[in-house]
């Protein structure tokens, strides 16, 4: 299987010409982060990358460093496993990863979409699935990642399947500070309806908004997966003060991955923040043959999560991304002093018209009424 973009371009692409297409396609060069041995040649086979992102010294303000970390990951065992054995076998893999970034001094993680469960939205079966939502603040998913935030004084989003307190269903991101506290939530905004994402079986739009979460190391908001190809859904977070926007996701090779490269990375420039796109990676196959209405035999599979997380920097400067194929962790150093810096060279806060953005908005929205 095809592995990556970036072993691709480094086996066929003449090293002469090799800078050229880097400097095109990713801006400019990155400093790979010196990642202790033990982070990167692990024992549990997960992919370990780093790299620094530049800014300029100033003299009035003192940098901002932050270490950020991206974790994409396999599910462990088969879906026809019992579920609370597939629950406890992800738990196990993610906290090793996890404890692999404490070894990097990572302040910021974020994981996959509904990571701690197979994305079982494409079979449309209520049982056995919704039987891994669970409660924000006390669910198991959040008890067992406290204690790394704790020990490691990390602030990690758990992006989880939710159930309320009324039996509501929600697919929601958990932000978990660095004392080990859930500081607050995030509700998916967009929900997809193509081909094989019939997540609308599942839950519906979410009612939070836009939150920004102020945490120890930063401003940070989360938009989850389908909402990255709304240029609107990006825009918010930024007017509502985020320096990073992490965008946990669960997207396929045969929908999007052409668009994968550029939606994220459009938006770190166009709100002058850091975005982190996090993709979910491996093929998961399920118990019955289900089908979606689009013609298509039926099938036992949604298709490859293909992985290929990367970061961006408000100047547009990205990362290589993470394997197609296999777990990783991808880890960038960051001054977040980098935001007001671009926001001052390009301007691009100063010179928007939010003004006759609202004025048409709204005729728009009262129009359809």
């Amino acid at each position: 299987m095809f592995q990556s973009l970036e072993t691709c371009l480094e086996k066929y692409v003449p090293p002469e010409e090799l800078g050229h297409v880097k400097r095109i396609l990713y801006g400019k060069q990155l400093e790979e982060l010196q990642l202790p041995e033990l982070c990167t040649n692990n024992k549990e086979n997960v992919e370990v990358k780093g790299y620094k992102f530049d800014s300029l010294v100033e003299e009035l303000r003192e940098k901002r460093i932050v270490r950020v970390g991206l974790i994409q990951n396999q599910i462990v065992l088969p879906t026809t496993a019992p579920l609370v054995e597939q629950r406890n076998a992800i738990y196990k893999k993610v906290g090793q990863i996890i404890s692999l970034a404490a070894k990097a001094n990572v302040n910021i993680i974020c994981l996959q979409e509904a990571w701690s469960m197979p994305f079982a939205f494409c079979t449309r079966e209520k049982f056995p699935w919704c039987q891994f939502a669970e409660s924000v603040e006390n669910g198991p998913s959040t008890t067992f990642l406290k204690e790394f935030c704790k020990q490691h004084n990390m602030v990690i989003i758990s992006p989880i399947l939710e159930r309320d307190e009324r039996d509501i269903i929600w697919n929601t991101a958990v932000v978990i500070d660095n004392l080990g506290n859930v500081i607050g939530k995030h509700r998916k905004n967009h929900i997809p309806r193509v081909g094989d994402f019939n997540e609308s079986t599942y839950y519906m739009e979410g009612n939070t908004g836009h939150p920004v979460f102020e945490t120890a190391f930063g401003r940070i908001a989360i938009n989850i997966c389908y909402g990255r190809h709304h240029p609107l859904n990006w825009l918010m977070f930024g007017l509502n003060g985020a320096e990073i926007v992490f965008n946990p996701s669960a997207t396929i090779d045969g929908l999007s991955e052409t668009l994968w490269g550029i939606e994220s990375r459009t938006a770190a420039v166009a709100n002058s923040y850091f975005s982190c796109a996090i993709n979910r990676v491996g093929t998961e196959i399920f118990p019955a043959e289900f089908t979606s209405g689009d013609g298509k035999p039926a099938h036992k599979e949604f298709g490859h999560f293909y992985g290929s997380s990367y970061i961006t920097a408000p100047d547009g400067s990205r990362t290589p991304g993470l394997s197609r194929t296999q777990s990783g962790l991808l880890i960038s150093e960051m001054d977040l002093n980098l935001c007001r810096q671009i926001k001052d060279h390009w301007g691009f806060q100063m010179t928007q018209r939010l003004d006759l953005y609202a004025k048409s908005l709204d005729t728009i929205v009262n129009s359809t009424k």
